[in-house]
């Protein structure tokens, strides 16, 4: 709409709320040399990925194309590096919903990221960290961008009606705000919108609560403010699976779904919470999750929320252990510590001194590591109550 592309940042200075673009941050040090890596950025609709990828390419006088993950053809990534070839201004390629990359597209950008045949600069809702391969993620900087602040919005918000001589009173431009979700996009075609919907003609603006209210009945983000972002209200809902408040979960699951949060999104990090906080105390819970999963993606909203509603009470309520999580994280550290141990002879491929357990009764003793260490201790809690003597049986420590 008109009022979101006229007020777009004309400069880096107008981009709000991210810290990553402080005067004497590294990006903005990397963007005033004209040296720009390829980048990606992610976080909410809104924030200014698509603004802030325009300036750069505007910042170093490069050819800018924007394309999109869904649509993008490989020929036409092909088609613009060839005109671009010996060229002495490279372009500057802008692929929104980044995370929707397949391998095959990734493949193909590859070889032009390593040359610098031109800069790619990805941008995205989700965090596309575990979907781009690691040969982009090499070649390449993750940044993550925040919703706007309600001061920025409301500034933003402010600054727009006095230039277009729109008249709005406190209670309409509290709710044109909040409702926002600190996303400005939105907030600034609500105006239009409402602007429009009250006005005969150019000399007589109006916009009051009551049609801002009929325009957008429920909030972006559930009446979202600086303290409880999207972030803060996932937080809110992890913590209080963790801490087994069955009513704070559900209702932290209600404000994610009021605000537009994906189906998609939520389900992933009940699936995180089912191994992290739940584990093998209860290790049906990665079982039910990953159901969930399964039927989210293919029912979505509305009714998605029941089956996300049943996990959320099923994971609120199940014993909670974070012994695999603490187990992997101990065992990682160890071997970027430097533990790198030679494997025993007998359990090499193909070696003729092993001892094949089931040949023993199912167990036998044999050296697994050059050396004992130890990553996981039960918590004794639920389910790993019963893994642990099964283990000693098994081991005969019994």
């Amino acid at each position: 709409m008109r009022l979101a592309l006229a007020y777009r940042p004309k400069s880096l200075d107008e981009i709000y709320g991210q810290e990553i673009l402080a005067p004497n941050s590294p990006l903005r040090r990397m963007i005033s040399s004209g040296k720009i890596p390829h980048l990606f950025f992610y976080g909410p609709a809104g924030c200014g990925k698509t603004s802030l990828s325009k300036l750069i390419a505007s910042e170093i006088d490069a050819v800018y194309y924007e394309l999109n993950a869904t649509t993008l053809k490989i020929e036409e990534v092909r088609a613009i590096f060839k005109t671009h070839h010996n060229s002495l201004q490279k372009p500057l390629i802008f692929i929104d919903e980044v995370h929707r990359l397949s391998k095959t597209q990734q493949e193909v950008l590859l070889p032009y990221m390593e040359s610098f045949a031109g800069i790619i600069i990805g941008a995205s809702t989700e965090n596309p960290y575990y979907t781009l391969t690691a040969g982009i993620r090499s070649r390449s900087y993750l940044f993550e961008l925040h919703s706007l602040k309600n001061s920025d919005m409301r500034n933003l918000a402010i600054k727009v009606c006095q230039n277009e001589q729109i008249e709005i009173d406190d209670e309409a431009l509290n709710y044109l705000v909040d409702s926002s979700g600190g996303d400005a996009r939105a907030m600034l075609n609500l105006l239009e919108g409402a602007s429009s919907a009250n006005t005969k003609d150019d000399t007589d603006k109006k916009v009051d609560y009551k049609t801002l209210k009929f325009l957008r009945p429920f909030a972006v983000q559930s009446g979202s403010s600086e303290a409880t972002t999207h972030y803060d209200l996932t937080s809110a809902m992890i913590k209080s699976i963790r801490g087994s408040d069955i009513d704070a979960s559900i209702y932290y699951l209600a404000r994610l779904i009021e605000g537009g949060e994906s189906a998609a999104f939520i389900v992933r990090r009940l699936a995180i919470i089912a191994s992290e906080d739940i584990g093998n105390a209860n290790p049906n819970a990665i079982t039910i999750a990953s159901s969930a999963m399964n039927i989210v993606e293919h029912i979505g909203y509305p009714e998605a929320k029941i089956t996300l509603s049943q996990l959320v009470i099923y994971l609120a309520s199940s014993p909670k252990s974070n012994s695999a999580y603490m187990a992997i994280n101990d065992a990682l550290q160890s071997v970027r510590d430097g533990n790198i141990m030679d494997i025993p002879a007998p359990i090499k491929p193909n070696a003729s001194s092993y001892l094949y357990p089931h040949s023993y009764g199912g167990w036998c003793e044999q050296k697994y590591m050059s050396k004992k260490m130890k990553f996981y201790t039960s918590s004794k809690v639920g389910f790993e109550k019963t893994l642990d003597e099964w283990h000693s049986k098994i081991t005969k420590k019994s």
